[in-house]
């Protein structure tokens, strides 16, 4: 038998193993498709040709070495062969080799590393509030009694001068006399030989005039006073502005006195949306930014407005942060209170920070984001000194050597900090994959920035990277677990078993939550909602010793508690359901970074109708349970990765999609 045949014979052996090993210990997890697997008696074919030059390992735990087959002492599944002349003498202990065969078997599928834009989605949840710098308040300017409202109840539209109330006031008689005499006094003044007491007559005059300006009086009702010399003993309040009364405070026949509160008029044809923003997804939003919105009265229609203001202050309890957006309502369709969803699409320049073409070189003003020159100037409304776009945080480019490098996050094998990927060597006469540990920068959406180690134009593995990555553990070579650099994360590390101890309330937490929201029962929803922060709040942090697993956990937490302090404000199963996800994607990224104990799986399930881009979640459930679809359609979505309990006894067969339900 030739040392050639030999060599291919391990690969193909290594490579099913691999196979069978990333299947059932991770799922397809990174997205890849489900791979077949090679048929026993294949396996057992190339043992035999195989076995006097082969060193037998356990797939599971490779610290396990035998000159025979047999089966693991820990485990008790089968050995597998591994030849150390597998790789050829000139692959490195970081590279793999493999035929068309292997690929196929591996599913390898790989894409150019490239510059290009992409987009962070930013999510949030508010509601829309009055405009209060659209907001006036009606009120007395003189001591007196109301005899007629005009406005009768809340919610009546008025213009701008229309009759709000009468009033009865014995002081706007004194100051009409004061007036009427001054005017008298001035008109004799011709007859005054004295300028120092004419001047003097013309004072008491304007002073007089400008009491009554003050008392509320317009120029015509003064100039008809001086006209008439008949005093008043009631005065018109006009509202000073067009709008909706919102709040009515007094009836007739009350007294006022100077200030007294009457009626608050709003103008609705602009309107101010409250957005709730987590912590990390504050770098993708800025001021003057573009928002679109939904709700739930005009399902499918897109509204659109400006950030305007985001809060300086995080809320404690919440972990969030209030965005205000200004949003255009001049039909009044948008009424305040109404629930809204809304979406931010962020482009990131090579920086990472968010790219506005259509503000480059533009000036904005600081407190109206709707009044952008292309030149400085004043802002027409509120005569502040306009200001650069890239001094609020916008940057712009110039070409597409601007744009960031970025790669699939399917690409991307993740372990505590580090990332591991695997590109295909060119210029070769045989398909070379070769493991690289680079420094990623900000996920936008399914995508990675990358800050380092990758060029432009090399091919990188986006499916099946983790069979590669399998292979390469089985044949003892460096793989994402045994890279420079490694931080101790390895799924065999002992302190993660107490971790998964301690996590056990959060997952049980988390999945009480799903079965009334699958009833589309809010207040029991809500009710298990409560726990999630509680528990997480509760787990001893003495368990994270190793410093990678602590900044993974306290990731974690603060979205699960930020996710908590949204669920508590949502006022529907909509707003809930937004809570709900987020929940997800860190209860998933806690099953991928520590796994979980017992003696269940998890699932990953995934229902491509919820939201606009689908959603995920965890489940304990073999067929699927869709808490975002609720009692309409609960059995909608596919299993995508199963995760085994880390302390059950473990199977040798492969975990595979469960396939897809509607």
């Amino acid at each position: 038998m030739s040392k050639q045949r030999s060599v291919t014979s391990s690969i193909k052996v290594v490579i099913a193993t691999a196979v069978l090993a990333a299947t059932f210990y991770l799922g397809t997890q990174w997205g890849g498709t489900p791979t077949p697997s090679l048929p026993r008696q294949s396996l057992e074919e190339h043992s035999e040709e195989t076995v006097h030059e082969t060193t037998w390992t356990c797939i599971m735990h490779l610290q396990i070495k035998r000159f025979e087959p047999g089966l693991c002492p820990v485990c008790g599944m089968d050995l597998v062969p591994m030849d150390d002349s597998a790789g050829d003498g000139d692959i490195g202990d970081r590279q793999l080799v493999m035929n068309e065969w292997d690929k196929k078997l591996a599913a390898i599928v790989t894409a150019p590393v490239e510059r290009r834009y992409v987009d962070a989605q930013v999510r949030m949840v508010g509601k829309l509030e009055y405009d209060e710098t659209k907001v006036k308040s009606i009120s007395s300017w003189v001591n007196g009694r109301i005899d007629r409202t005009y406005v009768d109840y809340v919610g009546i539209q008025v213009e701008k001068g229309d009759h709000l109330v009468s009033l009865y006031s014995p002081d706007l008689v004194t100051g009409q006399e004061e007036l009427i005499e001054a005017k008298r006094r001035v008109d004799r003044g011709g007859k005054e030989k004295s300028q120092f007491l004419r001047d003097s007559d013309l004072r008491s005059l304007d002073s007089a005039r400008e009491k009554l300006r003050l008392w509320g009086l317009s120029e015509e009702q003064v100039k008809e006073i001086e006209t008439s010399e008949k005093p008043e003993d009631h005065i018109l309040i006009n509202s000073p502005q067009a709008g909706i009364v919102i709040h009515k405070a007094l009836n007739e026949g009350e007294y006022v006195q100077t200030g007294t509160h009457i009626y608050t008029v709003a103008d609705l044809s602009s309107l101010w949306v409250k957005l709730d923003a987590y912590e990390s997804d504050l770098q993708w939003l800025h001021y003057g930014q573009s928002v679109q919105l939904e709700t739930e009265a005009y399902a499918g229609e897109i509204f659109n407005g400006l950030i305007a203001f985001i809060d300086p202050v995080v809320n404690d309890a919440t972990r969030t942060v209030k965005v205000r957006v200004n949003v255009e309502n001049t039909e009044h369709r948008l009424k305040p209170g109404m629930f809204v969803r809304a979406t931010v699409h962020a482009k990131l320049a090579k920086s990472g920070k968010v790219m506005d073409s259509k503000l480059a070189g533009k000036w904005i003003a600081p407190m109206h984001p709707e009044i952008i020159r292309d030149e400085p100037g004043i802002c027409p409304v509120c005569n502040m000194d306009l200001v650069k776009a890239e001094t609020l945080g916008y940057v712009t480019a110039d070409s597409d050597q601007d744009a960031p490098l970025v790669i699939p996050a399917t690409a991307v094998l993740r372990t505590g900090r580090r990332a591991v990927v695997y590109i295909e060597v060119p210029n070769t006469d045989r398909a070379i994959y070769e493991g690289r540990e680079i420094t990623l920068g900000a996920r936008a959406g399914d995508f990675y920035l990358v800050q380092s180690g990758l060029v432009e134009g090399e091919q990188i593995v986006v499916q099946g990277n983790f069979n590669i990555d399998s292979a390469l553990q089985i044949m003892a070579k460096r793989s994402m677990m045994s890279m420079p650099g490694d931080d101790g994360s390895d799924a065999t590390d002992p302190a993660l078993a107490s971790i998964r101890g301690e996590l056990t309330t959060v997952y049980e937490a988390y999945l009480d939550i799903q079965a009334p929201m699958m009833r589309d029962d809010l207040a029991a929803a809500k009710a298990a909602f409560g726990h999630l922060p509680m528990q997480v709040s509760s787990v001893d942090m003495t368990v994270f010793t190793d410093p990678s697993h602590m900044s993974a956990w306290r990731s974690v937490a603060n979205s699960l508690k930020n996710a908590g302090g949204v669920a508590e404000d949502a006022q529907d199963l909509d707003a809930l359901r937004v809570a709900f996800n987020t929940a997800s994607e860190s209860v998933l990224e806690m099953e991928r970074q520590f796994g979980h104990a017992g003696d269940v799986a998890y699932y990953e399930a995934f229902c491509p109708m919820a939201f606009d881009d689908g959603a995920s979640w965890l489940q304990s459930a073999a067929e699927i349970m869709n808490p975002y679809m609720g009692t309409a359609m609960q059995g909608c979505g596919e299993i995508k990765n199963t995760f085994p309990a880390q302390l059950q006894q473990i199977s040798a067969t492969p975990n595979a999609p469960i396939g897809h339900n509607h």
